[in-house]
């Protein structure tokens, strides 16, 4: 058994003219230990996903149909006392911006306290103790010093190490990383990742790493899953993907990447833009993008095609399939 699994899960926001589908049939599971990779433009639902997954979805929003199973247990139908227990205890979070995480008015040791003693029964000498040697993990310097400063005194890569410790504080088995480096420097952002990689590594826990970014993920992820439009379009083994792509998206995705062309050439891109909830086209949802679009792209959603421990929604590469 899977220890996440997620199956067929759909999210909608509802408006004065009726709902908008954020979220289509998502399916997917992870294993203890493994790295998975959640990658698409912005609104193709990964940051969508991963808040339904631990039932943060912002009202008006709603889970209206599917199940989210962790240790075989759906979180979307457990008491608010029983998902406190899981979410951010066995299922942390990371967020983008460690500024909207962390309270700028407490110091880093006050909130890190009050996170292990939300979860366990510990004096707040073993609570400092725990969070001091979280904090001497993810390689912030004099973590004792750190413990009684404010997140303002810290640089940005050094609160979000601290993010990072604080969600391995009470030892998850799964971290959810949404864009964990967007508001740092590359240089910084390598690090981070590295360290991400490294800790999960160590202490066998399972990744789910949401980024626009397919570099990041070829270097850090096991499998991948691209996302269009709140589906899933494309999944497999990362290196599979990178070098093969099936989906004319996944191929698009990688194409722009700046390695992909010359120096003083114009970087490759995608044509035209991701679709707005509210005007999703019929059919698939990437046809008015998509080089290979035929006249069934235009009126009917494809199915999945399954080869190769591959899955990839395209009418185009079923037909391929069927050719060879």
């Amino acid at each position: 058994m899977a220890l996440l699994e997620v199956r067929n899960l759909e999210v909608r926001f509802p408006l004065r003219g009726g709902e908008l589908t954020a979220l289509r049939d998502l399916s997917f599971s992870l294993n203890q230990g493994e790295r998975l990779g959640i990658v698409g433009e912005s609104g193709a639902g990964k940051s969508v996903a991963a808040f339904a997954i631990l039932n943060l979805v912002s009202r008006p929003g709603y889970i209206s149909a599917g199940s989210v199973l962790f240790e075989g247990r759906d979180l979307a139908s457990l008491a608010p006392e029983q998902l406190r227990s899981i979410r951010g205890n066995r299922i942390a979070m990371i967020f983008q911006d460690p500024m909207m995480t962390l309270n700028p008015v407490l110091t880093i040791g006050t909130q890190m306290v009050e996170c292990l003693q939300a979860h366990r029964e510990i004096s707040d000498k073993e609570a400092r103790e725990i969070a001091v040697s979280k904090l001497r993990s993810v390689s912030i310097p004099a973590p004792a010093a750190r413990m009684d400063q404010y997140p303002h005194e810290l640089s940005g890569g050094m609160r979000q190490r601290v993010v990072i410790a604080i969600a391995l504080l009470t030892e998850p088995s799964v971290i959810i990383a949404d864009e964990p480096t967007t508001a740092l420097d590359v240089t910084i952002q390598a690090e981070i990742m590295e360290l991400l990689l490294e800790l999960c590594e160590n202490n066998n826990v399972a990744l789910l790493l949401i980024t626009h970014d397919l570099g990041v993920v070829s270097q850090v992820t096991q499998r991948t899953i691209v996302m269009y439009a709140g589906r899933i379009v494309e999944e497999g083994a990362t290196r599979s993907i990178i070098d093969n792509p099936w989906h004319p998206y996944t191929h698009g995705l990688i194409d722009a990447l700046p390695e992909r062309t010359h120096r003083g050439q114009r970087l490759n891109q995608i044509p035209g833009m991701m679709p707005s909830l509210s005007a999703i086209p019929e059919g698939c949802a990437f046809h008015p993008r998509c080089e290979h679009m035929t006249e069934l792209c235009q009126t009917q959603i494809p199915g999945y095609t399954l080869r190769d421990e591959r899955r990839v929604a395209c009418h185009w590469v079923e037909k391929q399939g069927e050719s060879r």
